[in-house]
């Protein structure tokens, strides 16, 4: 407004009628971190670099390889590499199969093992939405070799720790993410994944915003009896900082994200096919089809068939490959759940509130289970009474499937932040409340000022408490808003240039725990 009319007329003097309004922060955005096909677009380099995404569409123009044209086959972006060993007994350990009375483990080469992919699709096949990509590396080279312990966690040598750690730190740029997925975290040695997960536990609690989302090594191939031992493994390695910002799931899931066309005979005995050949085409039962198919692989002719053909065609010639192939697929679909669940939280913040437990919710995609955990077996895994690190179990249900049994921090001990949905909620709050108070740094700090930050946050309060997110019959009863001279400030505070907020909110907590109590009571004669 003019301080002086020197012309005559007219003039306008426009006041704000309504006060600011809290705009509530997204609360399910991960940020993957890992090893990707590739990672450019329009001849620029996106390694090392937070890239976000929306969907899966996006990922693959930035993080794929470009399919060739038609009529070669798409281009594969993961082809993990599997062996067949042959064993004098029946294996007490790891995936095996049996050919002609003799048993064979299935081992992976490690060097060629990578999650960051099959997550990103189990991902949006949860229905996940925007996302960020942290790609620290290509693919490295095979080992051309199998794992020589089927009972040994499987260790990538190509995946590093300090590739890893640096994703992590560009993500301090980042304030928009709310959960931290690293699934390649569980091919590192348990040393180095102990020391990544509480790298991202620290800056998940220095940051105040996001939500580690941890997978545990020997959820792959768990030993019915043993497994135990992973999950102490597990809690011991995850330290004790920043605990509130973090969860876990256990064990892996068995999905359909690769299909039939994802493995075939390049995946078995890196890509040697003399190997495949003493088992599909043995000199004791020779298969003349398959003989020469495996010679048009070895010596294509003049006009060659298509891999996807020449797979077809050994999949129709032998019962045997077809076995093996199913077999491998097998293998290769046992998948970290973290992934998953970031699809699944995602459903769940958009259909029913961040308040509410993404549990007691299946996965889509999820058709198996490496260990089917009972009851009593998850009463360890749920309280830890020394730790109190809970870990959160995928279990099976006759009639209903694999559903998410769990939603609780590694913070079991803690009343204020045991639960996934308060820790979520009370992050959702705050970060919401504070950059909407944005609008008021270097106001007066005055009662007008005072009056409008309170009135602007009980606002937005009370909208979350008529959507459910907070409890009480009432708002007063649901959360309290105080800023004042005398009540949050003394005049030193104002002095110093301080407005300090007190907010008190009643988060909704899960009803983890429901107890019918039955009592018989004798007839009553009218």
């Amino acid at each position: 407004m003019a301080s002086t009319y020197a012309t005559p007329g007219v003039y306008i003097n426009e006041l704000n009628a309504f006060p600011n309004s809290v705009v509530p922060v997204a609360t399910a955005v991960p940020a993957f971190i890992g090893y990707t096909p590739r990672a450019d677009y329009q001849g620029k380099s996106y390694y090392n670099k937070a890239v976000k995404i929306s969907s899966f569409v996006e990922f693959q123009a930035y993080f794929m390889l470009d399919n060739p044209p038609p009529p070669a086959d798409p281009a594969r972006q993961y082809s993990p590499e599997y062996y067949l060993v042959a064993q004098k007994e029946q294996p007490t350990s790891g995936d095996y199969l049996t050919i002609g009375g003799t048993y064979y483990s299935v081992l992976p080469d490690p060097n060629t093992l990578y999650y960051l992919y099959n997550s990103i699709r189990l991902f949006y096949q949860n229905g996940g939405g925007d996302a960020y990509i942290v790609a620290v590396g290509p693919y490295g080279p095979p080992s051309k070799k199998p794992a020589s312990d089927p009972a040994a966690p499987l260790v990538n040598p190509n995946v590093q720790l300090t590739d890893l750690q640096r994703g992590l730190s560009l993500l301090l740029n980042e304030s928009e993410p709310t959960l931290y997925i690293c699934p390649e975290a569980t091919l590192l040695s348990l040393a180095d994944n102990g020391t990544l997960m509480q790298g991202m536990l620290l800056q998940a609690e220095s940051m105040g915003t996001t939500l580690c989302v941890f997978d545990i090594i020997g959820g792959a191939n768990p030993d019915p009896i043993q497994y135990t031992q992973d999950i102490q493994t597990f809690r011991n390695n995850t330290g004790n900082n920043g605990l509130k910002y973090g969860t876990s799931y256990y064990p892996f899931i068995g999905t359909t994200i690769m299909q039939p066309a994802d493995i075939d005979f390049t995946n078995l005995f890196g890509g040697d096919t003399t190997q495949l050949a003493a088992l599909i085409n043995p000199p004791a039962a020779p298969n003349a089809a398959v003989g020469t198919l495996l010679g048009m692989i070895q010596k294509p002719p003049a006009n060659p068939m298509s891999n996807s053909q020449l797979q077809a065609a050994l999949l129709n010639a032998s019962a045997v490959y077809s076995q093996i192939v199913n077999h491998v697929l097998e293998c290769a679909n046992v998948l970290p759940p973290s992934g998953a669940m970031a699809g699944v939280y995602t459903v769940n913040d958009n259909m029913n509130g961040v308040w509410s437990a993404p549990a007691n919710m299946s996965i889509v995609g999820a058709v198996s289970l490496p260990i089917r955990l009972s009851d009593a077996q998850q009463e360890n895994l749920n309280i830890d009474a020394v730790s109190g690190k809970s870990v959160n179990a995928i279990r099976f249900f006759n009639g209903q499937g694999i559903l998410i049994w769990g939603a609780r921090t590694l913070d079991g001990n803690s009343q204020d932040w045991r639960y996934v949905p308060v820790r979520r909620t009370m992050t959702f709050l705050e970060q919401s409340i504070k950059l909407a108070a944005r609008a008021y740094v270097f106001e007066p700090n005055t009662a007008n000022t005072w009056a409008a930050v309170k009135a602007m946050i009980t606002s937005f309060l009370t909208d979350i408490w008529k959507q459910g997110g907070l409890q009480g019959a009432a708002p007063a009863d649901a959360f309290q808003v105080s800023v004042g001279l005398g009540s949050t400030m003394t005049a030193d505070d104002l002095l110093n240039g301080y407005m300090r907020v007190t907010v008190l909110v009643a988060t909704v907590k899960p009803a983890e725990f429901i107890v019918i109590t039955f009592q018989q009571e004798q007839a009553k004669t009218g």
